[in-house]
């Protein structure tokens, strides 16, 4: 058996180890998974043991890195099991980390819609590399289409949510539309040096010379008047789709799409105003310009995005060959889907619009806020991300494999209870007094406690709800049992309910006669339960009355049911939403 001191060494060791892999900051829950997945005999005591680990983990985190790493030298890992060292994932070392004095890795999202499992990956990847190399994580809002993909408000803040549930906490933040001033002055500067000039040509006619590899008549003006055309795409002289200012490149390049590409361009912001600034400024960057010119000079070493970027790092190389700078390890990953889940910001927005989805959180999305409407732990999108990694190549997960996960994280920590649906009345004679039984929250977590059921029958008749899902199991089988009550014969289904009486109490009986065990709610003790499953539908009944004890957000396992996450809590009714089974 451990001594307390035993358990404390063990506590602080996965405590620094784990502060030292994410920058020097370690995470509670994991130290405690940690020492529970070595020391499993420590599981009844799983409650008092994460007091101990956060007190632990806050000395740990006070710390400097450096002194967190000399003090995990001198812990030995030997002691793990094969086993447990396989199943824990870890990320491949990051390229070209000694070329910079510090990793500054960046997520840029689009404030046009909520975040979804599509955008994990560039989230977890660029934000846990910045922390495992001690690094800065910077997030940045690329907000400067107000005619296509115009930002909404709500959606910042909502980002902002996501990252912090995702355990994502930024160092520095940016707006983009508050740095037009700066796009102004280096469009300027790559007009001087020869590298960008002011196309007025009509669309369809610089198309045609792009594909034909020719230069449209504007490309070659000098200096002076490229630098009069900006001024005039500022001052309102051209007019929205008049002018655009193009990056020169290789007009021979094999994909046209790098060839002179768009930087600058109007958008008439009296039809199309911004929600931030309004109709502050008319010339607005397109995502190569703005993105290109940030990533520079927020000093971002590692850009971590999807392989579909790629050719806009080919686009920016020759901007950045033009202002003399070194452009930054470019990491491409391959698209991350769901089976079945739609991760197309259009297709969500209009599901919504037409009544498809109840909302953002609606549980057939696979939106950031409708896998927390669930319950699923942010811990379970890291492991999906952490398996698929950087990896070039498209990964596609299914529900249930997200779930699995998901269920291996939460059994633990999840207290059972009853809870009916399609509740049929079961009136069974036999009891002839007051009862209340006590059962324990976890079959394994002893410390997590108890819960009772106060049992009032009237007459020697005790009415309970049941499943109507389970009349088929009851029908064939002469003796069935009530989980932690009773076992129960002679079932007789009336018109509106249904008959039964006591056969014996003991679960040695029950096991002899292989009764199949159903649970139950009592008609006299219980609230009302709402649940919100997988497909969106709500379904009602019962639940036993200890249910509207656990904590609003909290994940519940409902015996026989599944996992189920608790939403909120009003006039003796408990609303869930579904997790899995």
């Amino acid at each position: 058996m451990f001594s307390e001191k035993e358990v404390e060494e063990l506590i602080r060791k996965y405590a620094l180890e784990n502060a030292v892999k994410f920058g020097g900051k370690c995470n509670p829950q994991a130290v405690l998974g940690k020492v529970l997945g070595e020391r499993p005999e420590l599981k009844s005591r799983a409650k008092d043991l994460a007091k101990l680990v956060e007190e632990i983990s806050d000395q740990i985190n006070s710390m400097s890195l450096d002194s967190q790493k000399n003090l995990l030298s001198q812990y030995s890992f030997g002691e793990r099991q094969p086993q447990q060292r396989k199943e824990e994932k870890f990320l491949p070392p990051l390229p070209d980390v000694e070329k910079y004095g510090k990793v500054v890795t960046r997520f840029a999202p689009n404030p046009d819609c909520v975040l979804h499992l599509g955008s994990a990956r560039a989230i977890i990847l660029s934000h846990d590399y910045a922390r495992m190399y001690d690094g800065k994580f910077i997030l940045r809002f690329e907000d400067t289409d107000p005619r296509l993909k115009k930002a909404s408000l709500q959606f910042y803040d909502s980002i902002k949510e996501d990252l912090k549930w995702l355990k994502c906490e930024w160092d520095e933040e940016y707006v983009q539309s508050d740095r037009l001033p700066i796009y102004y002055e280096f469009a300027r500067k790559l007009i001087d040096v020869g590298g960008a000039y002011v196309c007025t040509c009509e669309s369809e006619m610089f198309k045609k010379l792009l594909i034909e590899k020719m230069p449209c008549p504007c490309r070659n003006l000098s200096i002076k008047e490229n630098l009069e055309r900006f001024d005039k795409m500022l001052d309102g002289t051209f007019d929205e789709g008049e002018a655009v200012l193009r990056i020169k490149t290789d007009l021979n390049h094999p994909n046209p799409a790098v060839r002179d590409w768009p930087a600058l361009r109007i958008v008439d912001t009296s039809r199309y105003p911004h929600p931030r600034v309004g109709s502050k400024f008319r010339v607005w960057p397109l995502y190569n310009f703005s993105a290109g010119l940030d990533d520079h000079l927020m000093g971002v070493t590692h850009i971590i995005r999807g392989k579909e970027h790629y050719t806009n790092m080919v686009r920016q190389k020759y901007m950045y060959s033009y202002l003399g700078w070194s452009y930054p390890t470019a990491i491409h990953y391959g698209r991350l889907k769901i089976e079945g889940g739609v991760l197309s910001k259009s297709k969500i927005m209009q599901g919504i619009a037409k009544g498809l989805y109840s909302g953002f959180d609606d549980p057939r999305l696979a939106t950031f806020k409708a896998l927390r409407k669930r319950g699923v732990l942010p811990e379970t999108i890291r492991q999906i991300i952490y398996e698929v990694n950087i990896k070039p190549v498209d990964a596609t997960i299914s529900w249930s494999t997200l779930f699995s996960i998901n269920k291996k994280l939460v059994d633990p920590i999840a207290p059972r209870y009853f809870a009916v649906f399609n509740p049929l009345i079961l009136a069974i004679k036999g009891f002839d007094e007051e009862r209340q039984i006590v059962l324990r929250k976890h079959p394994n977590v002893e410390s997590m406690g108890y819960r009772s059921i106060h049992l009032t029958p009237e007459d020697g008749v005790l009415k309970v709800y049941i499943s109507g899902n389970d009349l088929e199991l009851i029908k064939k089988c002469n003796v069935f049992r009530l989980m932690g009550l009773a076992n129960i014969t002679e079932f007789d289904l009336k018109f509106s309910h249904a008959e039964a009486k006591v056969h014996s109490f003991d679960i040695e009986t029950a096991k002899k006669l292989n009764a199949p065990l159903i649970h139950w709610v009592p008609v006299t003790d219980c609230v009302k339960v709402q649940m919100i499953t997988s497909d969106g539908n709500l379904i009602e009944g019962f639940g036993e009355k200890s249910l509207a004890d656990a904590p609003i957000d909290s994940i519940v396992q409902l015996e026989r049911e599944g996992f189920a996450r608790i939403d909120s809590k009003k006039d003796n009714t408990v609303k869930l939403y579904f997790s899995t089974r």
